[in-house]
């Protein structure tokens, strides 16, 4: 959906007449900006007919495309779309392959011919109209600011269909690009509104799941198109690869982002597209829940793939700068030693601070990092930890910022609706206050009883379709299994008034007819078990139902975090700062599990009024 809609004649006086101020983003202002220009430019070529729509959002993602001109093809008839990705650089440098370097600015990005290309290769990847129309969609990316002189450096690029840049020199070449694709005929104004409303109707297909394509990622070819800041991050492990085999020059890459922004994708893609190249790669986590499944999934009838799988205890004595590249998953679990009691004596003795372990262990370690997902004591991962332990090893250091969330229909507000819920940033907020666009359509309810919410799980399963999970925090006792008429089974330890339930299956005790506790997520028997912390974190279901228990309260204006009722035995050893902080990221990860919509529920009543009056 996009936030405006008009003929280019149409915001052309709107522009003239300084009444485009429609709560746009700031470099739509009514001056001064690429939409002015470009409108101006439509007008002039003739093309004031085409219908525009500003700031369209991709599907599934938080990702907008500033410019999409509808049209017809001037030789065809047939609907023609233009994704139109606007600049007001003056200057650019190139920073090698796809990156560009604005200025001054720490962290380079992407391309705009490779950003604009990217963004049609989704759009087509998820829309099969435009898909089954071969030619339909084209890109261009527009620095109107821009002499060739100042942009020389990014001007060696492949052109395609879905990318080609021009400059406020080249702006004829813009004029012939954009008339050769969309009819200048006026006549066709109507079709160009009706291309624009199938545009804006069509039907896109869900999100790829991460572990449903891990293996055909890992195992074949590239399944996921990466967008801006995502292929930043994977064209800079490849650059540093190559500088490393050029100079012998140690490079840790830090990839920062929050839930759902695409760490995980990443870390797929780079390990798949490394394997694919010869390079010794190797993924590792700290979460045996997480390890297992992508060795079930990703490794699929394949063990060479499976043993590419490890945790981060594993490199304690592993050859320095023996592997190419190690992509560190979910790097805020990485902890203060390797060592365990299972660690064998003469591999004690050597044993350093983890972090050390895994920066020498590869010529490019990778770190994929969330902070706020840090959910036990002893989990030092961070951003400030990292860097300091590969400035020590005088490794050179790059750090992306990745932008936004994948996850929960790429729901710009749903993120900042939970950031708010949990006093993370800003006051809370009610879900339809803050949710501006009619396109948002991540759900956000509450429900009056876990029976209740149970319920509509399984309603939204039956007629949408997908996966759904209640999860719950660690506010029970967790049992072992007890064995009633000769057979195993779970013991339902979560009790909320009538409606018992049992928490997923412990590590290493199987129960018949329930999954595994590494595969609660991503087994479809995990529905009627409560998951928990440590079998949700790092994956996703469409559905998501989250238990609030009395370990996180609503108190008048603020939440209070209770050591008395949490049944973490290593939570409740933190000192009382690190343990509301690691209740508060507990609940967060509960919270943006689900890629479609969520519905919480407190046994508390104060919490549950609370939660009540922000998810109308």
């Amino acid at each position: 959906m996009a936030r405006l809609r008009l003929s280019a004649d149409e915001l052309h006086a709107n522009v003239r007449t300084d009444r485009l101020y429609l709560n746009l983003d700031t470099h739509f202002s009514a001056s001064g900006n690429g939409v002015q220009q470009l409108v101006a430019d439509l007008v002039d070529a003739g093309l004031g007919h085409v219908e525009v729509l500003l700031n369209h959002r991709l599907p599934h993602s938080p990702k907008q495309v500033d410019v999409v001109l509808c049209g017809t093809h001037p030789r065809s008839g047939r609907p023609t779309y233009v994704l139109v990705t606007l600049k007001q650089w003056s200057h650019a440098d190139s920073c090698g392959d796809d990156l560009v370097r604005i200025g001054q600015s720490a962290q380079p990005v992407l391309h705009p011919v490779e950003q604009v290309r990217r963004y049609c290769e989704y759009l087509v990847d998820l829309t099969p109209i435009l898909a089954e129309e071969h030619g339909s969609v084209h890109g261009v990316a527009y620095l109107h600011n821009a002499h060739e002189a100042g942009i020389s450096g990014i001007s060696q690029y492949l052109v395609d269909d879905f990318g080609e840049l021009f400059t406020r020199d080249s702006k004829s070449n813009l004029v012939h690009r954009l008339r050769a694709v969309l009819d200048s005929d006026a006549a066709t104004r109507d079709r160009a509104r009706q291309a624009a409303d199938e545009f804006l109707r069509a039907r896109h297909t869900p999100s790829k799941p991460l572990l449903t394509m891990a293996a055909e990622e890992i195992q074949e070819h590239a399944q996921f198109v990466l967008l801006d800041e995502q292929e930043v991050a994977c064209s800079l492990v490849m650059k540093a690869v190559d500088k490393a085999g050029a100079s012998r020059t140690q490079t840790v890459v830090v990839v920062v982002g929050g839930p759902g922004s695409g760490k995980s994708v990443i870390a797929l893609h780079l390990l798949g597209e490394l394997a694919r190249q010869g390079r010794t790669v190797l993924h590792a986590t700290g979460s045996s829940s997480f390890t297992s499944t992508l060795r079930k999934h990703a490794g699929r009838r394949n063990r060479r793939v499976q043993t590419m799988f490890k945790y981060f205890n594993n490199f304690i004595d592993a050859e320095r700068m023996g592997l190419d590249v190690l992509i560190c998953d979910e790097a805020h679990r990485i902890r203060e030693s390797s060592v365990n009691r299972y660690t064998k004596q003469e591999v004690r003795e050597n044993a350093r601070r983890q972090i050390e372990e895994l920066i020498d262990a590869a010529k490019v370690p990778v770190f994929m990092l969330d902070e706020n997902q840090a959910v036990r004591p002893g989990e030092l991962g961070s951003l400030a930890e990292i860097t300091a332990a590969a400035r020590a090893a005088g490794c050179d250091v790059e750090v992306v910022q990745l932008g936004g969330q994948f996850r929960c229909g790429g729901s710009e507000f749903f993120d900042a609706w939970v950031a708010r819920l949990l006093g993370i940033t800003g006051r809370p907020a009610r879900w339809s206050t803050l949710v501006t666009r009619t396109d948002d359509e991540f759900v956000v309810r509450s429900a009056e009883s876990p029976r209740e919410m149970e319920s509509w799980l399984l309603d939204r399963q039956a007629k949408e379709g997908g996966t759904a999970r209640i999860a719950a925090g660690y506010c029970w006792k967790w049992s072992d299994p007890v064995t009633e008429n000769g057979t195993k089974v779970l013991v339902p330890d979560v009790r909320i008034g009538d409606w018992h339930r049992p928490w997923n299956a412990k590590p290493e005790q199987r129960v018949p007819d329930a999954p595994a506790s590494h595969f609660w997520a991503s087994d479809e028997r995990g529905f009627g078990q409560v998951g928990c912390i440590y079998t949700a974190q790092g994956f996703e279901y469409d559905w998501a139902g989250v238990i609030f228990g009395k370990d996180f309260v609503w108190r008048g204006d603020h939440w209070e975090a209770c050591r008395e009722h949490s049944h973490d035995p290593a939570v409740k050893k933190a000192d009382e700062l690190h343990f509301a902080r690691l209740i508060r990221n507990t609940y967060k990860v509960l919270l943006t599990r689900g890629m479609r919509g969520v519905c919480v529920y407190s046994e508390d009543e104060e919490t549950q009024d609370h939660l009540r009056s922000l998810t109308g």
